[in-house]
């Protein structure tokens, strides 16, 4: 089954027939999947149904396991082939940039961990370098809180704050999409509340990714919301469509709570 972008306009990212293994478990099959720009869209479903590894499947992070292998298919952006031999994947992940469950700043200053990707792209012009680094502090909602300390350690921050600073860091050098891993599990509500508000302002200018195992988060964070169950996309819907008149007998037993 093939789920079109919602909006009717070419999709960033177009994902077909595409089927994944590590080794000889198959973990994705078959899946069908356009992602329209400047929308948000979570991906929900059980514990291992795929979720993760279609998400890292997009920025070829998979690349990095010895086992991982494309079975099938393609996913392309902007309609060019990501696993085409002369893709450049340093290149591929500047414009897919990835947010994980564990915020990851390095053991830098907090104005380092923002300008890093601009420095390893060969940017070396310091007000080049200050204006993006106030830009996307702004962007992350964090500038307010950290403008008078840029030259203190990010490990200093608090978990929010230091997952706001990967998103920073992520937007530094503006990708077309943000993938995000769980990135609300390691945070507290408050926390959550705040990374929350920031996927729906960024979701104005990037397209957004999420995957997610809170069912409301989803709710409240994404336009679309895609159920995968047992490696297969199940269902893909406006997100207030999914969650409160699911076509999939599935979909609904597991939005309800009657299967884990």
């Amino acid at each position: 089954m093939s789920f079109p972008a919602s909006n009717g306009q070419t999709p960033l990212v177009e994902i077909k027939d595409f089927s994944f293994a590590y080794g000889d478990n198959e973990v994705l099959h078959d899946v069908n999947l356009d992602v329209p720009k400047h929308e948000v869209t979570a991906l929900i479903g059980p514990s291992g149904c795929g979720k993760s590894t279609l998400l890292r499947s997009i920025n070829r992070i998979n690349d990095l396991v010895d086992s991982a292998r494309i079975v099938k298919g393609s996913i392309t952006l902007d309609g060019v082939d990501i696993n085409h031999r002369d893709v450049n994947v340093i290149n591929l992940r500047r414009r897919v940039g990835m947010i994980f469950q564990k915020y990851n700043p390095f053991p830098r200053s907090i104005y380092e961990n923002v300008i890093y990707g601009l420095q390893v792209a060969g940017i070396k012009d310091k007000e080049v370098l200050a204006e993006a680094a106030e830009t996307s502090l702004r962007s992350a909602a964090l500038w307010d809180e950290v403008k008078d300390r840029l030259h203190e350690s990010a490990l200093g921050l608090s978990g929010g704050q230091q997952q706001r600073l990967c998103i920073a860091r992520t937007i530094s050098v503006k990708p077309q999409i943000v993938l995000m891993d769980e990135p609300c599990a390691a945070l507290d509500p408050i926390a959550t509340a705040r990374v929350e508000e920031l996927i729906h302002q960024l979701g104005e200018t990037y397209t957004i990714i999420i995957v997610t195992h809170n069912m409301e988060q989803a709710r409240r964070v994404s336009d679309r919301t895609a159920f995968f169950y047992l490696g297969r996309l199940e269902e893909l819907a406006p997100t207030d469509q999914l969650f409160t008149t699911p076509k999939s007998d599935i979909t609904a037993n597991y939005i309800t709570g009657r299967m884990g």
